[in-house]
């Protein structure tokens, strides 16, 4: 499967943006997503992830409240709604797709064996 992110730009924060991640190549219709983030000079942590059945969502600390995963299968989509964007939320932005099933919320990203290419999210203040 190859996920393409986009939707990434430069915000003042306080602002918002929505990330888009489609796919090609396989449906993700029953396929886990998640969204992570790596600034520069760490290392990739976790976002939000969002179940294929049901379209139940798990968010980091940082993010929750703020941020919000969904997923539309007929597009083949995934989004993240990204509100109230502060500066330490800036970070190039991956979508992932897992590989796993079950009722565990996969935030390891050793779970998602396929990622897109990344889109920069830069938030000033």
């Amino acid at each position: 499967v190859q996920l393409q992110a986009s939707g990434g730009g430069l915000v003042q924060a306080g602002n918002s943006l929505r990330l888009s991640c489609a796919a090609s190549g396989r449906t993700l219709s029953s396929t886990d997503m998640g969204w992570f983030r790596q600034a520069p000079g760490t290392e990739r942590q976790f976002v939000a992830t969002i179940k294929w059945s049901g379209g139940s969502t798990y968010y980091a600390d940082a993010v929750r409240g703020r941020f919000t995963i969904s997923r539309d299968n007929a597009k083949n989509t995934v989004y993240l709604q990204m509100n109230s964007l502060r500066p330490e939320d800036t970070a190039v932005y991956y979508c992932a797709a897992t590989t796993y099933s079950g009722s565990t919320y996969y935030t390891r990203d050793r779970f998602y064996a396929y990622w897109g290419q990344g889109t920069l999210v830069t938030v000033s203040s």
